[in-house]
């Protein structure tokens, strides 16, 4: 069996040790700079959630796959530059890192050229941090109001990444009570380090890179 389906099935039973109700959980195989030799084996083991953090890159490895795998679903969980959303839109399905009006503004019009509706995910700065992107939470209500009516997106939740080396709970639990307070129903939280404590606090969509893949070069 190859590592990634074996690390996989590991994490599957990690899970189904601590919760018991898993029934609406995703797990997003991040294989950002990995090829597609390692990416094969978990696609043909039946995964279907794939994370990019890099739209050149993702085009370069995914469009073949996309137009043959019909419930492939890629979601790109890095930050998304305004230049690249006319070719992000028609690849991807979710979008994890919606961050500013600029940026709604041009996916709005981009999937519109292609009658394509885009699932996406607002990503909140929860702890402040003035090196990461992200809104404040101050701001969350007023844009997340002006992107679902003034550019009619489909904001099905909120991301974030909480602060390093400090404990995650109160920031997943932070993010969690925002998330409700919008009536949004996922939440993209919790990394190969830190998952266990994200589907605690309610998350719906967990990011795994290293602990399926391995360490990256």
């Amino acid at each position: 069996m190859h590592k990634s389906i074996n690390n996989l099935a590991l994490i599957n039973k990690q899970i189904k040790s601590k919760f018991d109700d898993i029934n609406n959980l995703n797990i997003i195989a991040v294989s950002k700079t990995f090829p597609m030799s390692e990416i094969d084996p978990l696609i043909k083991s039946g995964h279907l959630h794939f994370g990019e953090n890099k739209v050149q890159e993702a085009v370069e490895k995914w469009s073949e796959s996309k137009i043959s795998i019909k419930n492939l679903k890629l979601h790109m969980v890095g930050k998304l530059q305004t230049n690249k959303v006319k070719i992000a839109v028609p690849l991807f399905d979710y979008i994890h890192s919606l961050d500013s009006i600029k940026l709604a503004k041009k996916i709005s019009l981009e999937q519109k050229k292609i009658k394509k509706n885009l699932k996406i995910f607002i990503q909140v700065n929860i702890g402040n941090e003035s090196q990461k992107s992200g809104l404040n939470i101050q701001e969350l209500k007023s844009f997340y109001n002006e992107c679902i009516k003034e550019y009619d997106l489909n904001i099905i939740g909120l991301m974030c990444l909480p602060p390093q080396e400090k404990e995650v709970y109160p920031y997943f639990k932070e993010l969690a009570v925002l998330n409700k307070s919008l009536g949004l129903k996922e939440l993209s939280m919790g990394m190969s380090s830190d998952f266990i404590e994200a589907i605690n606090c309610g998350s719906t969509f967990i990011r795994i890179g290293s602990k399926i893949f391995g360490n990256r070069n």
